[in-house]
């Protein structure tokens, strides 16, 4: 049986060398067409695309999104991501905490508040292993990393396709009540993939959330990162499960137009986040901000800092380019400005209750 370790290691490879994105499924942020706006009566130079998340300014509405932690390899990328995160503004997620609460020792790995004193940073844990801990064992976490919130992530797909994962899922809601109750840190509930239904979102708002990650399907599909591994490991069971289930999920931006309604004070687009039109195209359905994981960890991969910088310039500047062009000085009047769907985009929305914005 392989330790926590080594599946944190086999996620991070896979992330950033294997072929385990959406196969058929999209995002359907293809499917959002935003307004040309041919006299925009803004200079360039005035486009604002700050926004404040969690009690910290951004200069843009990015999150460089939970990916790693609890191992030596994972502590080099969160270190570098962290500092990339203070150095232009952006927010900073960390991976799953469930290795640091299990052994202490990796805790380094996930530390990076010297190199991103300002920046927003979320800390990560687990719905399952959140369900076992007191809440002073989640709040030492949180004090541990100096984390602004606390994402609980919903997986439950995943782990099905996961030899040895969790298969009891009872009490979730419970939990992130009890922790949204007496931790005295902002929890942001989150997907891993798959998306946030209405009906979840409505059951999340009602028990005080006030702070949800979509992470809806159409980017790394985690069932696709766990049906690798166990075509490694020779699982022919849990294979041909996550074979079958490899494109389950809501797509990101029905999820984000879903709950963008609800009033939620933080609403995060993550989930196929790849370009600065995709930001564009997600605050316009509702989003506050958006979160990119896989696209800015394999352009650190494959070019360092450097690429990894250079990809963030090209997704700013997509972005400042919408806003612009849709009329809109500030991210506020992005989601105010007029846009079309259609296609499946516009079915899913329809079949679903029909589309609605935050207005």
């Amino acid at each position: 049986m392989k330790t926590i370790g080594d599946r944190k290691g086999d996620h991070l490879s896979l992330c950033a060398d294997g072929d385990v994105g959406f196969r058929r499924a999209s995002t359907l942020l293809e499917y959002v067409r935003l307004v040309h706006e041919a006299l925009p009566e803004i200079d360039h130079a005035d486009v604002d695309t700050s926004v404040t998340v969690l009690g910290r300014r951004l200069r843009a509405p990015i999150v460089i999104a939970s990916m790693t932690g609890g191992t030596e390899r994972a502590g080099r990328i969160n270190r570098e991501l962290a500092s990339i995160a203070q150095e232009r503004g952006y927010g900073f997620g960390l991976g799953s905490q469930r290795a640091m609460h299990m052994r202490p020792a990796v805790g380094e790995t996930y530390r990076v508040r010297d190199l991103a004193p300002t920046a927003l940073v979320l800390g990560n844990l687990g719905v399952v292993q959140a369900r076992g801990m007191a809440t002073g064992e989640v709040h030492a976490l949180v004090e541990e990393t100096g984390a602004d919130a606390i994402c609980i992530h919903l997986n439950p797909a995943m782990e099905l396709v996961q030899p040895g994962g969790d298969r009891d899922f009872r009490g979730g809601l419970d939990t992130i009540a009890r922790l949204v109750r007496e931790l005295g840190t902002p929890v942001v509930v989150k997907e891993t993939g798959c998306g946030i239904s209405a009906s979840l979102g409505e059951r999340l708002h009602a028990v005080g959330v006030k702070h949800v990650d979509v992470s809806g399907a159409g980017g790394t599909s985690w069932v696709g990162v766990e049906t690798k591994r166990a075509e490694a490991s020779g699982d022919s069971a849990a294979r041909a499960l996550g074979e079958a289930f490899w494109d389950w999920g809501i797509p990101t931006a029905v999820s984000v137009a879903l709950l963008a309604p609800m009033g939620f004070d933080t609403l995060v687009a993550t989930g196929g986040i790849a370009t600065g039109l995709d930001v564009a195209r997600s605050i316009a359905l509702g989003a506050t901000v958006a979160g990119l994981a896989r696209p800015v960890l394999r352009a650190l991969e494959a070019g360092g800092r450097g690429g990894a910088v250079a990809m963030l310039d090209t997704v700013e500047r997509e972005l400042r380019a919408a806003m612009l062009l849709t009329g809109s000085a500030n991210l506020e009047a992005l989601r105010r400005a007029p846009r079309v769907v259609f296609g499946d985009l516009a079915t899913w929305l329809e079949q679903l209750g029909g589309e609605t914005r935050k207005k």
